[in-house]
C-alpha cells in the first residue's frame, strides 16, 4: 500500500479515516532497549517511529532505575550526615526536606528527557506521545492526547511496553490506594510510618532509603527470607543490615486484609506462624511483583500470542508468533533489568539486519542498590548445588579490603566460585560498598575467559576496592559439593 492509502478507522474517525503511514520500523513502547533501537535504526537511514503514552525513554530514566538511585543516594548522604561524628565532623542537628529531595530527582529526569529528545532529533527518529494498539498485522494505531489518530505500518514492529506493579487480590488493598514505586519517588513529605509489602528489589531499596530519611519502616515479606532465591549468607546479611538500620522485618507473613487509606491511616491484618497480627502505619507501598503490559494492545489482531503468564511469546531470537513483530525487555519475559533490555535490542537489531543472535547463554549481572550493595554474576552456591556442580569457594570479609577500612565501610563480604578441575570463574558475589563496580571487574574477566589467577596476580592500584579481588583470589579456598562430583564419577 502507498503512504496515502486510506484505511477504515473506528467510529469516531469514520468520516475522516487516518492515512496509512509506512515506516521501516514502528516501536510500541519507549523503553530503554526500544529507544536505543530507534536511534540506531534511524541513524542507519531507516524511517522509525516510537509510540509511548507517557514517557520519553520509558520507565528507567523517568520513574524507575535512575530516579530511584537518585533518591537512594540522597538517603545515603543523609546517613553520612547522621554519622558524621564517626568521621570527626561535629554536627548540631539536621532536617530532611523531602520536597528538595524530590526536586533534585525531577531536575535529573528533566535533563535526561532533554538529552533523549536531542538524540531523537539528531538521529531522525520520530517520537509520538500517544496510546498505541495494533489494528492489524504490523499496523499500529496511535491515539494522540487531542484524540486524533495516526495509523503506522512497519516493515518490522517492536513491542516494548514493559510491566507494572502487581496488586494482589487482598480484601481492601486496592481501596487503600497504596503507593507503588512511582508515587513513592514523588513524595514531598516523609511518611511517619511506611508499611512495605514485598522484600524484593524495590521493597528493599526503598525501605532502607525511607528509613534513612527518618521514617519508621515495616517491611512485610511472604517468604522466609529477603531475596529468598539467593544464598543464605546474602539473605542473612541483608536481614542484619535492616535490623541495624532500625527496619522492622516480618517474614513468612500472609496478608489477610487491608484497612484505611495510604497517606492517611492504614492497617494490615496478617498471619505469621499461625498468629494473627495487625500492623498500623501512615503510608502503604506495594512492591510484590510485576505484571506485563499487554492488555489493550490488540495483539490478537496482529497474530501475537502470549504465554500463560501474559508475556509475549518469543523465541531465542526475540521473534513473536507474528512475522516481523519482535519483543524487547520485560514484556517479552526477559530478566527485569534495563541492561538486559539493551542487550535485547542488540539481539533484535542483529536479526533484523540478517544475523542470527540469540538470548540463550548470556551473562545476566544484577545489583541490589542497598547500602552496602548486593551484586552477583554467574552461579550462586544455591544454583551450583542444585545443578550438582562442585566448586572451590573463595570468600573474604570486607574488612580484609584495605580501601574499605579507609572509608569505614567494612560491612559485608566478597566470594567467588571457581571450577574444581580448572581455574575458570563460575560465579561471583559481592555484598559490599560499591559491590556492583567490583562485580563488573570480575564479569569482564569472565567474558574474556581469564582464569581466577589472572585477577589474583594482577597489579591493581592501591588502595582501591577492586584491589580486594587480589585478596579474595589469594585466599585459601574450600571445595564445596564434592560429593556430587564423586557421585558423578
Amino acid at each position: 500500500m502507498s503512504a496515502t492509502e486510506r484505511i477504515p478507522s473506528s467510529e469516531s474517525q469514520s468520516l475522516h479515516p487516518a492515512k496509512l503511514e509506512n515506516f521501516d520500523l514502528v516501536i510500541l513502547g519507549g523503553g530503554t532497549g526500544s529507544t536505543v533501537a530507534a536511534w540506531t535504526f534511524a541513524g542507519q537511514g531507516q524511517r522509525v517511529a516510537v509510540i509511548d503514552r507517557k514517557y520519553i525513554g520509558g520507565s528507567c530514566p523517568n520513574i524507575a532505575c535512575l530516579p530511584s538511585k537518585n533518591i537512594i543516594h540522597s538517603a545515603r548522604v543523609a546517613e553520612y550526615v547522621r554519622k558524621s561524628e564517626d568521621y570527626g565532623i561535629a554536627k548540631s542537628g539536621f532536617a530532611i526536606d523531602m520536597s528538595a529531595v524530590r526536586d533534585r530527582k525531577r531536575k535529573m529526569v528533566t535533563g535526561l528527557n532533554d538529552m533523549y529528545l536531542d538524540l531523537y532529533k539528531k538521529t531522525g527518529a520520530e517520537f509520538i506521545l500517544a496510546s498505541g494498539r495494533f489494528v492489524g498485522p504490523r499496523t499500529v494505531e496511535a491515539t494522540l492526547p487531542d484524540g486524533t489518530r495516526r495509523r503506522l505500518r512497519g516493515t518490522n514492529v517492536i513491542v516494548s511496553t514493559g510491566t507494572h506493579a502487581a496488586l494482589d487480590a487482598v480484601p481492601g488493598l486496592a481501596e487503600a490506594q497504596p503507593l507503588t514505586h512511582i508515587e513513592a519517588l514523588e513524595l514531598d513529605t516523609l511518611p511517619e510510618h511506611l508499611l512495605v509489602i514485598g522484600g524484593g528489589y524495590v521493597g528493599a531499596e526503598l525501605s532502607q532509603a525511607m528509613r534513612r530519611f527518618g521514617a519508621k519502616v515495616t517491611l512485610i515479606e511472604r517468604n522466609e527470607q529477603l531475596v529468598y532465591r539467593e544464598d543464605e549468607d546474602v539473605t542473612q546479611g541483608l536481614r542484619e543490615l535492616f535490623r541495624d538500620d532500625g527496619i522492622d522485618v516480618l517474614m513468612d507473613a500472609r496478608i489477610k486484609q487491608v484497612l484505611g487509606k495510604s497517606g492517611e491511616s492504614v492497617k494490615i491484618v496478617l498471619e505469621q506462624k499461625g498468629v494473627e497480627k495487625t500492623i498500623e502505619g501512615s503510608h502503604l507501598l506495594v512492591a510484590a511483583g510485576r505484571i506485563p503490559n499487554t492488555d489493550g494492545l490488540g495483539l490478537e489482531l496482529a497474530g501475537v500470542e502470549l504465554t500463560d503468564r501474559g508475556f509475549l511469546k518469543v523465541n531465542e531470537r526475540l521473534q513473536t508468533t507474528a512475522p516481523g513483530v519482535w519483543g524487547i525487555g520485560e514484556v517479552a519475559g526477559s530478566p527485569l533489568f534495563t541492561h538486559i533490555s539493551i542487550d535485547d535490542f542488540r539481539v533484535v537489531h542483529s536479526n533484523i539486519m540478517g544475523g542470527n543472535r540469540v538470548t540463550t547463554g548470556r551473562q545476566v549481572p544484577f545489583c541490589l542498590f542497598t547500602d552496602p550493595e548486593f551484586a552477583r554474576i554467574g552461579l550462586s552456591e544455591k544454583e551450583a548445588k542444585a545443578q550438582s556442580i562442585p566448586y572451590r569457594l573463595f570468600k573474604i570479609s570486607m574488612d580484609a579490603v584495605l580501601r574499605a577500612r579507609t572509608i569505614g565501610e567494612t560491612r559485608g563480604f566478597l566470594k567467588a566460585l571457581v571450577e574444581v578441575d580448572s581455574d575458570r570463574i563460575l560465579g561471583f558475589t559481592a555484598f559490599a560498598v560499591d559491590g556492583g563496580e567490583i562485580m563488573s571487574s570480575v564479569q569482564i574477566a569472565m567474558l574474556g575467559g581469564l582464569p581466577y589467577t589472572a585477577l589474583r596476580d594482577a597489579i591493581i592500584a592501591h588502595p582501591t576496592l577492586a584491589e580486594g579481588l587480589e585478596a579474595l583470589f589469594g585466599s585459601q579456598p574450600t571445595v564445596q559439593n564434592q560429593r556430587a562430583r564423586t557421585a558423578g564419577q
